[in-house]
């Protein structure tokens, strides 16, 4: 999975000067006064909410990723479908979610360490190569009726497993690629993009399910990893930072030290692990409630994923227009509070519109939660620190859902589904509210 890339400026603050070569670099500053004032042009002709896209390695980063994303997306309709009509249980339908990211919760923190000291370029290209070959064997399996619930838990752990390597590597790459002036929009946009393919890959993939079923849905997904592939291959090559023999876990344990010695990174990654482990696992059972709740089709949970991501696009186009915002430890809290009462909500809806206008608002509050977290992170963490501190920060946010599931699919043999999801949504409601009562600094958090 492409989500969900190397450097055309030395640690996003601009080239630095080489000693012994003062004399012989007047002529490169005049050009690179002349170059920063076209830029500074180009910048003032392009519209506040797309300028980082002047920036030529983010723009073709951004495009692959996204036509990438929406064949993810597509895949997902069509898997979680297929699983549901193989087993007609939610219990495993958060097996596979669990199967799918729980490597990450396992290996994120290692790729973030890796995304410190090796060529992202080059292990990027890799996770998503084999991520592509996972889509394509799961899609020959399906064609051929040789797949059952099993495989399909097995090749969403192996993509899991690539995902856990690429997500560092692809977070920490974000500040290489545009000037730090930039990298509010640039999140913004990665975001945006992120969610548009939430809106057209459900979309496309609920009505694909209908003429070439899930075996297609999945090629499809193989094939938009080339776009992504082709858009890696072309962004420059930047230097790495070597690592000392042995340094590897001196190295680990420091990027713990580095996120909870601080308390306003501590308090993000607290609140996201809160929301990640109660609240976004109820993505993974929305096939179950379109299906069971609201007695609906392929294209009713292709409508209803693609609401998700309209709300989710909205809150990204937002925040890339609006660019820095105030008080933003406010707006991370309030903006979970709002995604969990919708949630809530969401499990009581017998209607399917209701449950639309639910989803919207759920994606919308939870990547301006996420997004804010993502910049707030960025923002805080130093340049030799930016990969270990972000995968502490994708290790919560992409590798407890998986945890979620599995909790959420086991009390569903308990208690239905939907309590199970609003049950758990509303612990992370309450204890959402207690830290922000109890920790003022999230209140001046900016």
């Amino acid at each position: 999975m492409s989500n969900n890339q190397e450097i055309h400026q030395t640690a996003s603050h601009g080239p630095q000067e080489m000693p012994g070569f003062r004399s012989s670099v007047s002529g490169v500053e005049a050009a690179s006064v002349t170059a920063a004032a076209g830029s500074d042009a180009e910048a003032s002709r392009m519209p506040r909410i797309i300028i980082a896209l002047r920036h030529r390695d983010f723009r073709l980063f951004w495009a692959g990723n996204f036509l990438s994303n929406i064949g993810t997306w597509m895949q997902n309709v069509a898997q979680g479908w297929l699983v549901l009509q193989l087993t007609n249980s939610p219990f495993w339908l958060g097996v596979v979610g669990f199967a799918s990211t729980f490597p990450i919760l396992l290996l994120a923190l290692v790729g973030g360490v890796i995304a410190d000291h090796v060529n992202k370029r080059r292990l990027l290209l890799t996770t998503q190569s084999a991520m592509m070959v996972f889509a394509f064997v799961l899609a020959a399996l399906a064609w051929t009726h040789h797949i059952g619930v099993y495989g399909i838990a097995l090749l969403a752990l192996g993509t899991g497993v690539a995902m856990s390597l690429n997500t560092p590597s692809y977070q920490a790459l974000v500040p290489q690629l545009v000037p730090r002036s930039d990298l509010t929009n640039a999140i913004a946009l990665n975001a945006a993009q992120f969610n548009m393919s939430r809106v057209i890959g459900p979309t496309l993939g609920g009505f694909a399910m209908a003429v070439v079923g899930a075996p297609g849905n999945f090629f499809l997904n193989g094939l938009s990893f080339l776009a992504v592939i082709v858009a890696l291959t072309r962004i420059r090559y930047g230097k790495s930072v070597p690592m000392e023999e042995g340094q590897f876990w001196r190295k680990f344990r420091e990027g713990f030290v580095y996120v909870f010695r601080r308390e306003e990174m501590a308090l993000l990654v607290w609140l996201v692990a809160i929301g990640s482990l109660l609240a976004v696992p109820y993505l993974t059972f929305v096939p179950y409630f379109a299906r069971e709740v609201l007695h609906s089709n392929e294209r009713g949970l292709g409508t209803l994923m693609a609401c998700s991501g309209i709300g989710a696009f909205l809150a990204a186009a937002s925040m890339a227009y609006q660019g820095r915002s105030l008080r933003r430890g406010r707006v991370v809290v309030f903006s979970g509070l709002g995604c969990y009462a919708a949630i809530i909500a969401f499990t009581f809806s017998r209607s399917f519109r209701l449950s639309c206008v639910l989803s919207m608002i759920s994606g919308y509050c939870m990547i301006t939660m996420a997004a804010t977290m993502n910049t707030l992170l960025q923002h805080l963490a130093d340049d030799e620190m930016r990969g270990r501190v972000m995968s502490i920060y994708s290790t919560a946010f992409l590798g407890l859902p998986p945890i979620g599931s599995l909790l959420a699919g086991s009390l569903s043999k308990v208690v239905t589904a939907p309590h199970a999801i609003a049950g758990m949504a509303s612990v992370a409601f309450v204890a959402t509210t207690v830290m922000f009562a109890s920790r003022k600094a999230l209140h001046h958090l900016d």
